[in-house]
């Protein structure tokens, strides 16, 4: 639903919003933040500021009945609530950072983003993994399978599995190197030992929002009700880990040891304009089965967001030298099935999903060279390493280096709106 708030003209009375390229007006992502230790509060990115949204609502500054969800540690009541609520709650906070005169009201409740701690924005249930990016499975597929990359399922079905809640992390948390079983394929036996082949996967994280009781489904016209924004998320990868013991099951301990998430979520009210045509699939391709198919889904289901991965070495920051470019591509190229899709095919079984349920897309990569979501295939399996400006090289991550996702979604005649960092530094194993 684009409405005022999408405005690429509206202009917030806060310092630098205006130009600012993840957090301008027309945003307003919702996340959970405290001072140092204190109290875990619901703001809102505006710029390079924090809007505490609980001490607006308790000066009356906010609609009364947003109330008791704003005074919560986490954003699970506020999006248990209906759509209409939440953007009866993104309308009026529109409102207020964009009238000069409510300034003197709003300004007490701003904090800068610097002085404040972000911390997970769900208390997260379930988190379950796609692997959607069809230019990822293709280039991963080829690796171990050149003469036929994917496997019959993939065009049927969005394939996925379940993961790990309990590991997910805000942005900025640490990496510890995992350790794991891995067999060299000229050993006899494995070894339990630091993982060697540490990689990242460039995702998106959908969040979902509102109940449904186990057995019931939810249709595919309906799935964006179910979606209550999206944030920028890396499924760090044990590769020679996961290359023991992905069969006969498929990855286990070389995912679950670490997922971080960047901490704002961008609305699904905020990306109402960057919700595109999906791409037709190429001839040949079987048509998805009608409970996977919605003509509205194909029109606006895909999404307008460009992303990107850097990467910076211990002696890269130290030498004060700016983060290297991995890869630069798009959801949209990426993405084979939609968000939509995802979330119809996650209940069609009739499983339950509840209110800051996590769904990964999986990596995402382009069609082009440049455009990879993984070191596993920039580095074609470890084969052609990545050459750093400061004469080091890389097939995968070591310790010390720096890794961060970024995210902006952009569309002509729309004010471009961004993620925030999803950031984690390589510790060494424990």
């Amino acid at each position: 639903m684009i409405d005022h708030t999408h405005d690429a003209a509206a202009s917030s009375w806060v310092e630098g919003t205006d130009d600012h390229e993840d957090f301008p007006v027309q945003n307003l992502p919702l996340g959970v933040f405290s001072h140092g230790h204190g109290t875990r509060r619901i703001g809102s990115a505006i710029g390079d500021y924090v809007v505490d949204l609980e001490g607006l609502a308790d000066a009356g500054l906010l609609p009364n009945a947003l109330r008791p969800a704003l005074a919560e540690p986490t954003l699970n009541a506020l999006f248990a609530l209906d759509g209409a609520t939440r953007r009866a709650l993104r309308h009026a906070l529109f409102a207020l950072l964009t009238d000069p005169a409510r300034q003197g009201a709003v300004a007490p409740w701003l904090s800068p983003t610097q002085g404040v701690e972000l911390h997970l924005p769900f208390a997260i249930g379930d988190y379950s993994d796609f692997y959607v990016g069809i230019h990822h499975a293709t280039n991963i597929g080829k690796l171990f399978r050149p003469d036929n990359p994917l496997l019959p399922n993939y065009k049927h079905v969005p394939i996925g599995y379940h993961g790990r809640a309990s590991s997910i992390r805000v942005s900025g948390a640490p990496v510890i190197r995992p350790k794991g079983q891995i067999k060299a394929p000229d050993a006899d036996q494995p070894t339990y030992a630091p993982c060697r082949r540490l990689d990242y996967e460039l995702e998106l994280g959908i969040w979902i929002a509102g109940d449904h009781a186990i057995a019931e489904t939810i249709p595919i016209a309906d799935a964006w009700d179910r979606i209550a924004g999206i944030s920028l998320l890396n499924d760090w990868s044990a590769r020679d880990i996961q290359a023991w013991e992905y069969q006969p099951l498929g990855p286990f301990l070389s995912k679950s040891f670490l997922t971080t998430i960047s901490p704002w979520v961008v609305t699904a009210e905020a990306l109402a304009p960057f919700r595109v045509a999906q791409p037709a699939r190429p001839a040949g391709d079987p048509a998805p089965l009608p409970h996977l198919w919605d003509v509205q889904d194909q029109a606006q289901g895909a999404l307008s967001i460009a992303l990107s991965v850097t990467l910076a070495s211990t002696a890269m920051r130290e030498s004060g030298m700016a983060a290297l470019e991995l890869s630069r591509g798009t959801a949209q190229e990426a993405m084979y099935w939609t968000a939509g899709q995802i979330v119809t095919h996650h209940a069609s079984n009739g499983c339950d999903l509840h209110t800051g349920d996590l769904l990964g897309t999986g990596t995402l990569s382009g069609p082009a060279s440049g455009s990879e979501g993984s070191l596993m295939e920039i580095s074609h399996g470890g084969q052609q390493p990545i050459h750093l400006p400061t004469g080091e090289q890389r097939c995968f991550l070591e310790d010390g280096d720096e890794l961060t996702l970024h995210a902006r979604a952009m569309r002509e005649g729309y004010r471009a709106i961004g993620f925030g960092p999803c950031r984690g530094v390589v510790r060494q194993a424990r």
